[in-house]
């Protein structure tokens, strides 16, 4: 069963345009719609021919003595990477944020993420005003993010956030969207969680934006800065399971990996990792084998013993039953409401969120719903439901093709007791928003 309710949207702002774009880990013919960062390009507000833009906020940002990040830190960070998007060019960057507080922020962030397990427990309190925010794919729509943090609340005792990856490509913002979340992480990393999206890969950040902004944003010193972002996502988390019952990841669910015994010569025993593409073998994989999984590749393998981190990643539902390989994306695979079912009930959960597929996705997706509200619950079955979740309206921001969309972006609120009752909250797109100019 598929649906698209139309939950409690809040529409504080305008709706504008968004553009469709394929995400297969197959490339696309040619990078040039991804090409919005160039060292001549400009970003300002649709209003700065008429009105003189405001006073700097205070910049550039320093890191604090104590290495402590606290909340005023972080939201002077967000209102410079707000200013500076609207009236400064990309070159112009390390002007608000210098490499050396760069690294740092890196640094403090990858220790803490590293060193979360594949699947993160979130204990989400059980006071009456506890919630958990549950967030999905935003690709660099800053202003956007921005908006959402406020709307929702910013992070804080009473308030848990978890991201569900897709942080850059497709937006020009994508630096300061990923460097705002680990900011938030650093100063509050038991109330704000980011799991890894498939876009937080070396792959993608080649083909569809990332590289080519981090390279404009830091110049001379852009390698090194992507270096430490790609170190970064290894350490991203690949799932959470939220107050017991809710279970989230960026593309869904995953396939068991058998074990065999094997003899070596002098009869001793090993284990051998039997792998068979083949439909008829596959079957759901265990939470237990998801926090043995190697995370800490930048490509997750589409063959191979580690393919557990490529499912978590890649995989769609589908309206057949049965569990099969997803051979539109060459990676990852397809799952139908048996397996929903089947998932939910093994391991006493009531409710699947995943995010991973836009407005542009699920028009060529038989059975499954739009994208129009930011979320579709895509199966209902007898232990819960499953949930699409997509929090980048108008998407994506930039690209050079006439078709567009208008979709709403979403995000989740759970509440107690048992957090496993999702809150829809759909909003348009913030205005104005700035642009990026070409030559």
């Amino acid at each position: 069963m598929s649906g698209n309710d139309s939950g409690s949207p809040t529409t504080d702002s305008t709706t504008t345009t968004a553009v469709t774009a394929d995400d297969n880990r197959k490339p696309p013919p040619s990078s040039s719609d991804e090409d919005f960062f160039s060292s001549a390009s400009v970003a300002s507000s649709s209003s700065s021919d008429e009105n003189p833009p405001p006073p700097p906020p205070k910049i550039p940002i320093s890191w604090p003595s104590d290495g402590i990040l606290s909340r005023d830190w972080v939201m002077d960070l967000m209102t410079a990477f707000d200013w500076g998007s609207r009236n400064l060019p990309p070159s112009e960057f390390p002007s608000i944020l210098p490499v050396q507080v760069f690294d740092s922020l890196i640094l403090s962030a990858s220790k803490i993420l590293h060193k979360e397990p594949n699947c993160v427990r979130i204990d989400s309190g059980s006071g009456a005003d506890s919630r958990v925010v549950v967030v999905g794919d935003v690709h660099g729509q800053l202003h956007d993010v921005i908006f959402l943090l406020r709307d929702a609340g910013f992070p804080a005792d009473d308030r848990v956030f978890v991201f569900n990856g897709d942080y850059v490509d497709r937006g020009a913002w994508g630096l300061e969207t990923f460097l705002l979340l680990l900011a938030w992480k650093v100063s509050m990393p038991n109330r704000v969680y980011l799991l890894r999206g498939n876009h937080e890969s070396k792959y993608c950040t080649s083909v569809y934006g990332f590289e080519k902004e981090v390279l404009t944003k830091y110049g001379d010193k852009g390698k090194h800065a992507y270096r430490k972002c790609l170190g970064c996502f290894e350490g991203l988390p690949l799932a959470s399971i939220i107050g017991e019952h809710v279970y989230t990841a960026h593309g869904g669910l995953f396939r068991s990996v058998a074990t065999t015994p094997s003899k070596r010569s002098k009869g001793k025993k090993t284990r051998k990792i039997i792998v068979n593409p083949e439909a008829s073998s596959l079957s759901l994989g265990s939470l237990e084998e998801l926090s043995k999984a190697r995370r800490s590749v930048l490509d997750p393998p589409w063959e191979g013993p580690n393919l557990i981190p490529g499912d978590v990643l890649w995989s769609d539902p589908s309206m057949s039953p049965g569990l099969s390989p997803n051979k539109e994306r060459g990676i990852g695979l397809l799952w139908g409401p048996d397996c929903t079912e089947e998932f939910l009930k093994k391991f006493n959960l009531k409710l699947i969120i995943r995010s991973h597929e836009g407005p542009d996705a699920r028009e060529k997706r038989s059975g499954l719903g739009g994208m129009d509200e930011g979320y579709t619950i895509d199966h209902v079955v007898e232990s819960g439901k499953l949930i699409t979740l997509f929090s980048a309206p108008d998407y994506p921001q930039f690209q050079a093709t006439e078709e567009r969309y208008k979709n709403k972006g979403s995000y989740i609120v759970l509440q107690p007791p048992h957090f496993d009752s999702p809150v829809f909250h759909s909003f348009e797109a913030i205005t104005p928003r700035p642009k990026v100019r070409f030559l």
